[in-house]
C-alpha cells in the first residue's frame, strides 16, 4: 500500500539515482573483471600461486569485511560524503592496479578497490532509501537497482573480454577511472545530504571485532568450496562465528553499537535478511556450476561462455520492476513466495540438463535469476522500509553482508554436494580426475585420442550428475524459503520504518544543506 503523505520523488531524484547505479555498475563488475586478465597478468608480473589466489580473492575479502563499518560510519559522517570518498579512492586504486609493476602491487590495489567498494555498495542503497519516501517509488528504484548489481556481475567478465582483445590488461581496472571523475562531479551537484542527526559515538573496537567476525566465516566458505572440507577451514568458520558472537554481545550492551538495536524493531527487517541470504546462497551456488559447464563440459572458450552466460540477464530486466508492480497490488509475501517458487523451477530446469543441453541451462538460470532477483529486491526494500531512516546505511551494510554469507554458503554447501556425487561416479579414476572437472579436462589433453575422449566423457558425465543432485537440493531449499517467506512477512504490506508512520521515519533523515 503506497503512503500517499510521503513526498514524491521527481527527475532530480531519479537523475541522482541513475548517477547512483554508475557506481554499483562498477562495484560488482569487479567481482568477475579479472577472468580474462590473469593469464596476461600471469605473463607481466608472474605472480606465484599463492600471490594469484590472492589478486582474486583480496577484493572480496576487504569488501566484505568492511561493509558493516562503513554502513555505520556514512550514518554518521554523511552518505554522501563517505559515496565521494570511496569514489576517489576506487578510482585511485584503479589507476594503482591498472599500472601495478610486481604481484604484490596489483594485491594492495585490489585491497584498496575493495575497501572503496565497501564504501560505495551501503551508501548508494542507503540514498536510495533516502531519495524516495513514497513505497512505490522506492520499490521501483530499490527493484531496479538489484538488477543492476545482478547484471553487473554477469557484464564484467565480458567487459574484460571486449578490452582485452584490444588494449593491454590493465584497461580492465583503467575503465574505472573516468566513471569514479564522473561520478564526483555529478554527485555534489544531483545528491543531498543524508545522515543521522544523533548518532553516537563512533565504536572503535568494533571495527577489528565486525571484520574478524565476517572475514574467517567468508574466507574458510570459499576454500570448502574451492578444496573441500578440512580442518583448517572448518576452524577457520568457527574462529569467525566466535568473533561474531563477541560482537554480537557487544552490540547488545552498548547504546552506541554499530549495529543498532533500533534496525530489529521492525519486524520486517530481519525477516528481509534472512531471505535475501537464502537468495543469495542459490544465486551464487548455481553460478558455480553454470560457469564450469560452459566451459568445461560444453568446451565453450571463456570470452564465449561469458557472452552466453548474458543471455539470462535479458529476462532479469524485466523480473525485479514487474515484481514490485505486483507487491503493490497484493500481500507483498505472497510474491516473495512466488519468486522463491519461480527459482525452485528454474533449479528444476537445470536438474534435467544433460551434458549438452546448453539452451536448457540458459533458460533454467534465467527462471532461477527472475525469481531471486525478485525476491532480492522485494525483501530489500521491505527490509530498510521497516529500518529507522537514520540508519538506513548500517541496514544496506547488513544486507549487503548478508549476501556475501549466502554467497559463500551456496558455494560451499553446493558445491560440496555436486562434488561428492562427480567423485562417487569416478570410484577408480585418477587422482587428478577424480579431483576435479577442471582436473579431468587436463588429464584429458595430456593423454589425448581415444583414451582422452572416454576419460572426458566419463568425467562430464559425472559432473552433470552431481549438477542434478545439487539443483534439487537448491530447488528444496527455495520451497523452504517460499514457505518461510509467507510465515515472517505475511501482512506486513508495504511497512513504515521502526512502527512509525512513513512519512515521519523519513523525516527523521531529511537531506542537510549542500
Amino acid at each position: 500500500m503506497t503512503n500517499s503523505a510521503a513526498r514524491l520523488a521527481g527527475r532530480r531524484e531519479w537523475t541522482a539515482f541513475t548517477v547512483l547505479l554508475l557506481p554499483l555498475l562498477l562495484v560488482s563488475m569487479d567481482v568477475s573483471v579479472l577472468y580474462f586478465a590473469i593469464p596476461a597478468i600471469t605473463q607481466e608480473l608472474d605472480p606465484s600461486a599463492t600471490q594469484q589466489l590472492w589478486i582474486f580473492d583480496s577484493y572480496a575479502f576487504a569488501l566484505a569485511g568492511l561493509l558493516i563499518t562503513m554502513g555505520s560510519l556514512g550514518d554518521r559522517i554523511g552518505r554522501r560524503k563517505l559515496l565521494l570518498m570511496g569514489a576517489t579512492a576506487f578510482g585511485l586504486a584503479s589507476a594503482g592496479a591498472a599500472y601495478a609493476t610486481s604481484a604484490e602491487m596489483l594485491i594492495a590495489a585490489r585491497v584498496l578497490l575493495g575497501i572503496g567498494g565497501a564504501t560505495l555498495m551501503p551508501s548508494t542503497l542507503a540514498l536510495v532509501r533516502n531519495l524516495f519516501q513514497d513505497d512505490r517509488q522506492r520499490g521501483q528504484a530499490i527493484a531496479i537497482w538489484s538488477g543492476a548489481m545482478t547484471g553487473g556481475i554477469a557484464l564484467g567478465s565480458v567487459l574484460s573480454g571486449v578490452l582485452l582483445n584490444h588494449f593491454w590488461w590493465g584497461s580492465v581496472f583503467l575503465i574505472n577511472v573516468p566513471a569514479m571523475l564522473l561520478l564526483l562531479a555529478l554527485v555534489p551537484v544531483l545528491v543531498p545530504e543524508f545522515k543521522d542527526p544523533a548518532p553516537g559515538r563512533f565504536d572503535l573496537l568494533s571495527v577489528p571485532l565486525s571484520t574478524a567476525a565476517v572475514l574467517p566465516v567468508v574466507y574458510g566458505l570459499k576454500e570448502i568450496a574451492a578444496e573441500g572440507v578440512s580442518p583448517l577451514h572448518a576452524l577457520s568458520v568457527a574462529v569467525g562465528l566466535a568473533f561474531g558472537f563477541v560482537f554480537v554481545r557487544r552490540q547488545r550492551s552498548r547504546d552506541d553499537a554499530m549495529v543498532a538495536r533500533a534496525l530489529f524493531r521492525g519486524r520486517g527487517f530481519g525477516a528481509g535478511i534472512a531471505l535475501n541470504t537464502i537468495a543469495a546462497f542459490a544465486m551464487m551456488g548455481s553460478a558455480y556450476f553454470t560457469t564450469q559447464y560452459l566451459q568445461s563440459v560444453l568446451g565453450m572458450g571463456t570470452l564465449e561462455a561469458a557472452l552466453w552466460s548474458l543471455a539470462p540477464s535479458l529476462v532479469i530486466g524485466a523480473a525485479a520492476p514487474v515484481s514490485a508492480a505486483l507487491a503493490q497490488k497484493t500481500d507483498r509475501s505472497y510474491v516473495i513466495a512466488g519468486g522463491f517458487v519461480l527459482a525452485a523451477g528454474g533449479f528444476t530446469l537445470i536438474s534435467l540438463v544433460g551434458s549438452d543441453s546448453l539452451w536448457l541451462l540458459l533458460a533454467g538460470a534465467g527462471v532461477l535469476a527472475s525469481g531471486l532477483v525478485t525476491v532480492m529486491s522485494l525483501v530489500s526494500d521491505m527490509a530498510l522500509a521497516s529500518a529507522p531512516a537514520e540508519k538506513a546505511g548500517s541496514a544496506a551494510s547488513l544486507l549487503e553482508t548478508g549476501s556475501e554469507f549466502g554467497g559463500a554458503l551456496g558455494m560451499a554447501v553446493l558445491g560440496s554436494l555436486g562434488t561428492a556425487v562427480y567423485r562417487s561416479d569416478l570410484p577408480g579414476a585418477d587422482p587428478a580426475v577424480r579431483e576435479t572437472l577442471g582436473g579431468a579436462v587436463a588429464t584429458a589433453r595430456q593423454l589425448g585420442g581415444a583414451a582422452g575422449e572416454q576419460v572426458l566423457a566419463l568425467a562430464r558425465e559425472a559432473f552433470v550428475h552431481g549438477m542434478q543432485y545439487a539443483a534439487w537440493g537448491g530447488a528444496a531449499l527455495l520451497l523452504a524459503g517460499g514457505v518461510l517467506a509467507v510465515a515472517l512477512t505475511r501482512g506486513l504490506g508495504a511497512p513504515a520504518a521502526a512502527g512509525q508512520p512513513a512519512e515521519q521515519a523519513a523525516g527523521q533523515a531529511a537531506p542537510l544543506a549542500g
